[in-house]
């Protein structure tokens, strides 16, 4: 069930009631690819910074354990012992991210693995049924995500598809959570759109979608070689077409900039891997733009990765020895700047619902993009 409790403009204040529990939105949703966070970050870290809602991959799941096993081990949510809500991507990702081991048909996509270099096919129906034995709390549609820049009629030919795709989606997951045998009988599926940056495609694909009813919507294709503008751009154009009693996911993105000028155009739902791998390379997210831990002027800074933090990293360590750790190549720093960075991305979504109960959003938009580009006095 989506409530939407307030709005400001186009921002949307909203409340997501799912099987696995309530998700306040705007919100960030922690990627753990395979069920974990890179960084060493367990459940019990994810839950003591605030996160409500973690997102894993299909694809990856299913080239690595395999989704019949975690079937057979309860389903993700006790394989990794996370009692909330789980959004797992579809694998249609992967048809833009590894271009050069697939061929797309309309049946769907066959793959070659990454991993050993085994053939594997995943259309629609395939995705829903490994998400389905995965169980998570909501599924998305098999799509192709075209390259951003790509040709017109490429675009044209790869949307159509992606619609009948999502056609098949929604029957064989309506199909799946009739069985017997399936763990989460109320799994929702979210449609995607697609466009790369031609706006009479997007809003076409969008109200074609909208007429499905679905349980979701997600934007995607963005972040994907456009330039912010171009992605903005598109937001501005296609979020009135997707339906506002629904939520709106915007795939991929982003920055701390990204996500507040997103919420500003009516998004809801986010995720990015840039807190857990900037955080892995030495970078720290702050009110005050990101620090790289790496350079030579944090060697003595005793200072906390930002002053008032109250994460586990701030709470405890100074700037000076989580360098120290980066450089004598400990994990323990990689660690707690990934903590750090997840913490900051779930705190600075409560800042923002905060600001959207208030009604004073812009005000606060306005004030965190101006700290963020002056940097630390």
């Amino acid at each position: 069930m989506y409530e939407l409790l307030k709005t400001e403009g186009r921002a949307k204040r909203a409340r997501v009631t799912t099987v696995h529990g309530v998700v306040e939105t705007p919100v960030f949703m922690n990627v753990g690819t395979v069920a974990a966070i890179k960084g060493a970050v367990s459940t019990d870290d994810l839950r003591e910074i605030g996160t409500q809602i973690e997102l894993s991959n299909t694809y990856h799941l299913h080239v690595r354990t395999g989704d019949e096993a975690i079937k057979k081990l309860g389903g993700l949510h006790k394989f990794m012992n996370w009692d909330k809500p789980i959004l797992t991507d579809s694998g249609g990702f992967q048809v833009f991210s590894l271009t050069g081991l697939r061929k797309i048909e309309e049946e769907g996509v066959t793959f070659q693995s990454h991993i050993d270099g085994h053939k594997i096919f995943m259309g629609p129906e395939e995705s829903m049924q490994i998400q389905s034995n995965l169980a998570s709390t909501i599924a998305m549609a098999f799509d192709e995500c075209p390259p951003a820049l790509a040709e017109r009629k490429y675009v044209e030919d790869s949307v159509a598809r992606t619609t009948r795709w999502l056609e098949r989606c929604r029957v064989k997951m309506k199909e799946l959570n009739l069985r017997e045998d399936t763990i989460n009988k109320n799994q929702w599926l979210f449609g995607i759109n697609q466009g790369a940056i031609y706006d009479d495609i997007r809003i076409e694909h969008a109200k074609r979608i909208a007429e499905m009813d679905l349980d979701g919507y997600a934007v995607g294709g963005l972040a994907v070689g456009e330039t912010h503008e171009q992605m903005y751009h598109v937001l501005d154009e296609v979020v009135p077409y997707l339906p506002q009693n629904k939520p709106t996911y915007l795939m991929g993105v982003g920055t701390p900039a990204n996500i507040l000028e997103a919420v500003d155009r009516g998004i809801d739902f986010f995720d990015c891997v840039y807190p857990s791998r900037n955080g892995r390379h030495g970078h720290a997210y702050t009110k005050f733009g990101k620090l790289n831990l790496n350079n030579e002027q944090y060697k003595f800074d005793e200072r906390p990765l930002e002053v008032g933090c109250n994460c586990p990293a701030c709470r405890s360590y100074s700037r000076a020895y989580i360098r120290h750790l980066l450089k004598a190549k400990e994990m323990l720093g990689m660690r707690l700047l990934v903590l750090h960075n997840l913490y900051f991305y779930n705190h600075l979504m409560e800042s923002i619902r905060d600001a959207l109960d208030r009604g004073e959003y812009k005000k606060f938009k306005n004030e965190m993009l101006d700290s963020m580009s002056r940097g630390e006095a």
